[in-house]
């Protein structure tokens, strides 16, 4: 468990003392620190010694958005623990841990420079990620919930629910049905049906923006909502970008229904832990309550217009009153709305 909070991105002497006990630099030095952008839940930056750059994450107590939204900082060891396990499943595809303080509750990764490793929600949105990408994460996505499917080990070590749904189900569906009243009933449903199913080691934010785009192919990162758990989440989750990014980007739709459905098509590949066509069908019922909560949740996306916004809430509200049984027949309304 973490000692009380001490901000590393605003206390020298603390980074230092925190390289120094990795290992990574000498008491004297004075490392240079370069914050980097990203979320909203974690101070990041490139910190150069003697030895090198590394990337060093801290997780925030109060999250940097306009709502209130505080998380226990022990959540950074649930991202730590994911990491070293995913790293066994499909190596090279997530970033190396080079150094943990437990005091501090940070920890210490290899960095990964964006000339190298682009982010893929920039690409997607400037029209350069290569058409496979989505199957490689789809593919990367299926190998992990399958290797830890009905792990009682990992479930174990993953038993970090009320993290979840403080990260999670409560400040996108739960706010998402504050928001709208009406639609308490379904949404609510929604967050206990996620709880109810247990069954392999989720990620907890697949989004674009949390995967680089390296030499040997796609890099997940920022795990803390990972926990074990409902795989309807991630698919739902990831998916779900690609539809908001269709409306953002008129012009890209047809690309993006591509994704969609490449992502859709190598992921079930790896399906083999329950009946496909029940995840399926999760997912297609999360997707509406998702895409109600990435406009009116905590943490909504910044690239929709009003306009877009007010779409996304019709479209939503119908498919919500209206769940379909598979993704197919959800996306043939979601593109008539």
């Amino acid at each position: 468990m973490a000692s009380p909070f001490v901000d590393l991105a605003n206390t020298p002497a603390a980074l230092t003392e925190m390289m120094v006990n990795c290992g990574l630099a000498r008491a004297d030095e004075i490392p240079t620190v370069q914050p980097l952008t990203g979320g909203v839940s974690s101070s990041i930056s490139r910190v150069t010694v003697r030895s090198g750059s590394y990337c060093v994450k801290q997780a925030l107590p109060k999250l940097k958005v306009d709502k209130e939204w505080t998380v226990p900082i022990d959540r950074v060891f649930s991202e730590i623990a994911w990491l070293r396990i995913v790293d066994h499943i499909v190596p090279g595809h997530v970033p190396r841990i080079i150094g943990v303080d437990d005091a501090i509750g940070a920890f210490v990764m290899e960095f990964l420079d964006s000339r190298e490793f682009p982010n893929w929600k920039t690409m997607l949105f400037s029209g350069t990620a290569a058409a496979e990408t989505a199957q490689h994460v789809a593919s990367i996505l299926g190998r992990i919930h399958a290797a830890t499917a009905g792990d009682p080990d990992v479930s174990k070590s993953f038993s970090n629910r009320g993290n979840f749904y403080l990260l999670r189900l409560e400040p996108y569906l739960l706010e998402a049905a504050k928001q709208h009243p009406d639609l308490a009933d379904p949404l609510i449903a929604l967050i206990h049906s996620i709880q109810d199913h247990r069954l392999v080691l989720i990620h907890g934010d697949l989004s674009p923006k949390n995967i680089l785009i390296g030499p040997q192919g796609p890099v997940f990162l920022d795990a803390e909502c990972a926990c074990y758990g409902d795989p309807a989440f991630d698919v739902a989750f990831i998916l779900n970008h690609f539809l908001l990014k269709s409306l953002a980007m008129p012009d890209a739709r047809g690309r993006m229904a591509k994704l969609f459905n490449d992502f859709v098509r190598e992921y079930f590949r790896h399906v083999a832990w329950e009946d496909p066509g029940k995840l399926e069908k999760r997912v297609a019922g999360l997707l509406p309550g998702l895409l109600l909560a990435r406009v009116d949740g905590k943490s909504p996306v910044e690239y929709l217009s009003q306009s877009k916004r007010e779409q996304t809430r019709m479209a939503a509200r119908y498919l919500l009153e209206f769940p379909q049984d598979n993704l197919s027949a959800f996306k043939d309304l979601w593109d008539t709305r």
